[in-house]
């Protein structure tokens, strides 16, 4: 059975292995940067683990635009308890648990921590190969992102509060 929890200090080492898994060395995130988002917003950084293994996780921080900006990738700040935007800066599963339906599952989690604290939407950028997977869970396209992140090009996914 595959639980869900907040991350914590003690998972950076799994997570990274993750992250280099998941992302060219260009595109991942820095220890550096794992190491502040882990103290900074565990609230919105969650890991799915069975057996005590991390098998993926989702992060990122509150925002007040409905779209990521490059400079997010280097420097938060701790999340308010209410409104702005759910961003995700990272999701990643293992290579030997990928096609389970584990970035799914993180992904409602993310959706239900916004409804709770009342935000506007959650936010992504995405490569073109995983549009339509994020557009399955209800996510809406709106074009190419100025994101230059990693040299790659990404789209801007919006999923917006449920009126």
């Amino acid at each position: 059975m595959i639980s869900l929890r907040n991350v914590q200090s003690t998972d950076l080492e799994q997570l990274m292995t993750i992250e280099s898994e998941g992302f060219s060395r260009e595109e991942a995130a820095t220890i550096e940067a794992f190491a502040e988002r882990i103290k900074l917003i565990p609230d919105t950084f969650i890991v799915a683990e069975k057996n005590g293994e991390i098998l993926g996780y989702i992060n990122g921080p509150i925002i007040n635009q409905p779209y990521i900006t490059d400079d997010l990738f280097g420097k938060i700040k701790e999340n308010p308890k209410r409104g702005g935007y759910q961003s995700v800066l990272g999701i990643a599963v293992s290579k030997k648990a990928r096609n389970q339906g584990i970035a799914k599952t993180l992904v409602v989690k993310m959706e239900e921590l916004a409804e709770e604290n009342e935000r506007e939407g959650i936010t992504l950028t995405c490569k073109k190969d995983l549009v339509s997977f994020y557009e399955n869970l209800g996510f809406v396209n709106h074009g190419l992102s100025d994101s230059k992140h990693g040299g790659v090009s990404w789209y801007n996914m919006v999923k917006s509060k449920q009126a």
